[in-house]
């Protein structure tokens, strides 16, 4: 496939779970791909070596968000490698559930830090490289529209997401660059495994709301993010993507 042939991507937070499957799926279809990792350069080595072992193009850069210098950097290392960038997905993420007792500076400086800073700095970095044509793919999440209990902060971070991808869409688009928001559902990954979701109580509930009957799987969300990378959606900007199986 080559929908996205000649097209450079930076996923951030992609050794594993949603972005490693974003960062798979845009390599298949003929970008070539900036897999970042903060942390995991097991995990992000290994993605990369699953693309090149399927004939596409693609280098691991460490940087963490959520600080500007690595930020930078991590935008400016993809451009050195690969000479351009067209497509940005904002993937790098942090979840932690705390009812409102229970929220301290840290819980909320950890999650807005990455989830909401890190997305502007990267995007402040990229956007300087960013031509017309360009997707920049925002992964928030269906919190904000089902609001559970215990995520205050969680869910306030991918509000502010969505508020983020509107505003953006309006500043980026006279250079005809597109922000959309992409928000699943909850998705098994290697984060609901650790955070003991999968198979609890909460993750039958989210069947049993689910019209679709189960709950999403990293393809399911990286087939979209292809969509939204290419120009099939050339016409939608500022839109907000749920991809939850159908959970209203």
């Amino acid at each position: 496939m080559s929908k996205l042939k000649g097209k450079v991507a930076l996923v951030t937070g992609a050794s594993k779970g949603i972005g490693a499957a974003v960062a798979k799926a845009l390599a298949a279809e003929g970008a070539s791909v900036v897999v970042n990792y903060a942390s995991s350069k097991a995990g992000a080595d290994a993605v990369v070596a699953e693309i090149g072992k399927a004939g596409g193009k693609a280098v691991a850069v460490r940087g963490d968000v959520s600080k500007a210098a690595d930020a930078q950097a991590i935008v400016d290392e993809s451009v050195k490698h690969f000479g351009r960038l067209d497509i940005l997905v904002n993937n790098s993420g942090v979840y932690e559930f705390a009812p409102l007792d229970a929220i301290t500076e840290e819980h909320y400086h950890k999650q807005f830090n990455v989830n909401v800073l890190g997305l502007l700095l990267t995007t402040q970095a990229a956007a300087k490289h960013l031509g017309e044509g360009a997707s920049v793919i925002n992964i928030g999440s269906l919190v904000t529209r089902i609001v559970p209990p215990g995520s205050a902060v969680y869910t306030a971070t991918k509000g502010a997401v969505d508020a983020i991808t509107g505003v953006l869409s309006r500043e980026l688009g006279p250079r005809k660059i597109r922000v959309n928001a992409l928000n699943p559902g909850m998705v098994e990954t290697e984060g609901t495994h650790a955070a003991g979701f999968i198979g609890s109580d909460f993750h039958a509930e989210a069947i049993s709301h689910t019209p679709l009957g189960r709950i999403g799987q990293p393809n399911d969300i990286a087939s979209i993010a292809v969509f939204l990378a290419s120009d099939d959606s050339y016409w939608l900007t500022g839109e907000h993507l749920f991809a939850g199986g159908g959970v209203r």
